[in-house]
């Protein structure tokens, strides 16, 4: 008989560090790659992989990313096993805990162990919303059973200088977990391969029975630290489960030619921007158009994206670009960009390096360079963004360290 898998994805994140992107919405529910939100590549991974049943849960400012789920996310109602469903925090161990939201990433699926029994699942995966990668997950499932794992932790080498943002694992010759250190200040190297350490990528398989014990018994402790990372995997390592971490770099994508090696945490806003641009290229590392892999969002019923006029100095065209439907790109320029849907580019306007969420309108003789402009902010003619960083902070931007400009949703110029 089939194993039953059951899929969670934590999508509480506050994302403090995308601010202002997330002054009104959750990190995973953040716009991405022109028609998506964040937290439509960890969906994707599971509904490709065969995993149907699948509960979300959120926390921090989840409006949008409700609305998402609920509008663009089901399956048909004749199937109990297919379903896409919200978990808010909703305080179902208040007699054991007291009146308490998520306190961390373990913290929230301890609150909701009950769904574990309402499905009878003999493995959870328990994956983050809010990185940009493509993962077979089934194989991974394949890989936890064969090695007869209790944990399997999805693992991503990364040179040493980065790695100390990420948990850190030590690894025997056949890849069983050893040790885990949450955010080192000085990450170890893999052994063998001076200056690349392994990282936890935040993705997880449970055996149900391992993941039952290891929460009831962490959180009884009544400690200050309710995370995966930090608190569950090194007690399982201490109390003897075996943990094995599993090679990103060997997960087979259907369709896909060459090694799966992207994986992004867009959690800051140059890694973000970083990861929107990665998508124009002419042949980008991770694509959008692989048929065997497709990547679904929200639908939505806007016209096809137009290109008007063509005279001379006052042509619509686009280069490098990616740009979802309803966009009209009117007797101006775009180059290297994403845009989402609904956008209006006048005339004479010029767009370079540029992220543009959806029904932003650039009016004429506008210049925008190296920016982020969120839902619906309207540029008005002549406007220059990007072009001078210290006037772009006078107007109350952000602008982040690498120079990329942030205009926040419903900024009045």
């Amino acid at each position: 008989m089939k194993p039953r898998v059951l899929g969670m994805i934590l999508a509480g994140g506050q994302g403090s560090r995308l601010a202002p992107l997330t002054q009104k919405r959750s990190k995973p529910a953040v716009p991405f790659g022109s028609k998506y939100r964040i937290i439509d590549f960890a969906i994707n991974n599971f509904i490709n992989s065969g995993l149907f049943g699948i509960y979300v849960l959120t926390q921090y400012k989840a409006q949008s990313l409700t609305e998402h789920i609920q509008r663009g996310w089901r399956f048909g109602t004749f199937l109990s096993d297919y379903f896409i469903t919200l978990v808010p925090a909703q305080m179902y161990r208040i007699e054991e805990l007291g009146p308490v939201w998520y306190r961390g990433t373990a913290d929230a699926v301890y609150q909701n162990l009950h769904l574990l029994d309402n499905n009878k699942a003999d493995y959870v995966a328990i994956f983050s919303g809010d990185h940009i990668y493509k993962m077979n997950v089934e194989h991974m499932i394949q890989t936890h059973i064969d090695t007869r794992a209790d944990i399997t932790i999805a693992a991503y080498p990364m040179p040493q200088e980065q790695a100390h943002q990420f948990g850190i694992m030590h690894v025997d010759e056949k890849w069983k977990v050893t040790d885990f250190l949450e955010k080192p200040a000085n990450p170890p190297s893999i052994p063998g391969q001076p200056g690349i350490s392994l990282t936890s990528m935040g993705n997880y398989i449970f055996s149900r029975r391992a993941l039952e014990e290891l929460l009831v018994t962490s959180m009884g402790d009544g400690q200050d630290g309710f995370d995966f990372g930090g608190d569950v995997i090194p007690r399982a390592l201490s109390d003897g489960y075996t943990v094995m971490a599993y090679d990103f770099h060997k997960n087979p994508i259907p369709g896909q030619t060459g090694p799966n090696l992207y994986w992004r945490d867009v959690g800051t806003l140059d890694a973000y921007f970083e990861a929107n641009m990665d998508l124009v290229s002419v042949n980008p590392e991770f694509g959008l158009y692989n048929a065997e892999w497709p990547l679904r969002t929200s639908s939505e019923f806007s016209p096809p994206a137009k290109f008007v006029h063509e005279s001379d100095g006052r042509k619509g065209q686009a280069f490098n670009t990616i740009l979802a439907g309803g966009t009209i790109i009117s007797g101006g320029t775009v180059r290297d960009s994403v845009l989402g849907r609904g956008i209006h580019t006048h005339s004479y306007s010029t767009v370079e390096s540029c992220v543009l969420f959806d029904e932003v309108e650039v009016g004429r003789h506008s210049h925008l360079r190296r920016a982020i402009v969120d839902k619906s902010v309207v540029i008005p003619p002549g406007t220059k963004i990007g072009l001078d960083l210290d006037e772009d902070r006078a107007r109350g931007f952000t602008v982040t360290d690498s120079g990329v400009v942030v205009v926040p949703k419903g900024y009045t110029f």
